[in-house]
């Protein structure tokens, strides 16, 4: 796309990141653009939802870089396309991932070093990068993602990893899903209509992913694209037993649940999810959606946001 201009980069920092950690990157991202003599702004959070309101009053036109995990840049992803006027241009965006799962980064492949980070920054290199789009439970106007949309059994995982304050993101993910296994609940039955096509099951997992990996470790979409105009689906049938579940889960690091028969996997654009039976409990990008959802509207929006990365 050519090296783009924007003439400041405003970092949007979440000093509670990463267990607290993020905060001491500060020094670091200062010096580092002080010395290559960058026109910035750090912002540090005050609390939830307001790297959204920081990003959504960023001039346009100027690169607005989220610091911190994927609740941030989720944030600030949000601010950034709910503007009160929206811009000619895709928005700028960038990220510094400096929290605790750092998923979608993984997918844009930006490194957790925050001076190799700021090294991609200053290249200017940019890509389009599609968002999904979520409407529904908690959000009935709509909530944007960039990463992915999980339902059942990962997003029971990461609401209890969430409740593990101070455990690391990868074990505290691998704690919630011996828990959420433990229970073993009934499944809804899903019906998901997208494109024209149609599949109704009972479901354990159902991913619709835009980036590839979830809970630092499991690979939800593995093959999924930051910028095809698609979301990539795979839904887990509900398993027979317990064992079934764990072996189906463990392919999930090697992003191998493709070979399992229970396994469903396409893409699509526009979604429609209906729990025929029970509910469902979902996140995007680590946000809660729902609970007990009965219905959800998902779509791919292509090209949205300029990505700044390798």
């Amino acid at each position: 796309m050519g090296v783009p201009v924007f003439e400041k980069l405003w970092i949007i920092l979440n000093p509670v990141a990463g267990k607290g950690k993020a905060i001491s990157h500060y020094p670091i991202i200062k010096n580092y653009l002080e010395q290559h003599k960058q026109n910035f702004e750090i912002i540090l959070t005050t609390g939830p939802g307001n790297a959204l309101e920081i990003a959504r009053n960023c001039p346009p036109g100027d690169a607005v870089i989220a610091a911190g995990g994927d609740g941030t840049c989720n944030e600030v992803v949000n601010g950034l396309l709910t503007r009160q006027t929206p811009p000619p241009e895709p928005p700028f965006f960038g990220l510094l991932p400096i929290g605790r799962g750092n998923d979608f980064s993984c997918t844009a492949q930006i490194p957790p070093e925050p001076v190799k980070a700021l090294d991609i920054l200053l290249q200017k290199k940019v890509r389009p990068l599609d968002a999904g789009f979520v409407k529904g439970g908690f959000f009935p106007e709509g909530r944007y993602f960039v990463n992915g949309l999980g339902i059942g059994f990962d997003a029971k995982v990461g609401f209890e990893a969430a409740k593990m304050k101070k455990i690391h993101s990868s074990l505290s993910y691998a704690l919630g899903a011996i828990i959420t296994v433990a229970r073993y609940e009934a499944p809804p039955v899903v019906q998901i209509k997208y494109d024209g096509k149609e599949t109704t099951n009972p479901v354990a997992i159902v991913s619709i992913m835009n980036g590839r990996r979830m809970g630092g470790t499991f690979f939800m979409g593995p093959n999924a694209l930051l910028d095809d105009g698609l979301l990539d689906i795979c839904t887990i049938r509900h398993p027979k037993s317990r064992l079934r579940l764990i072996q189906i889960v463990l392919k999930y690091p090697k992003g191998a649940q493709g070979e399992c028969e229970e396994t469903f996997m396409d893409r699509g654009a526009h979604l429609h999810l209906k729990a025929l039976t029970g509910g469902m409990a979902a996140h995007c990008d680590g946000e809660t959606v729902c609970l007990e959802g009965k219905e959800l509207e998902v779509s791919c929006l292509p090209g949205v946001l300029r990505l700044i990365g390798a």
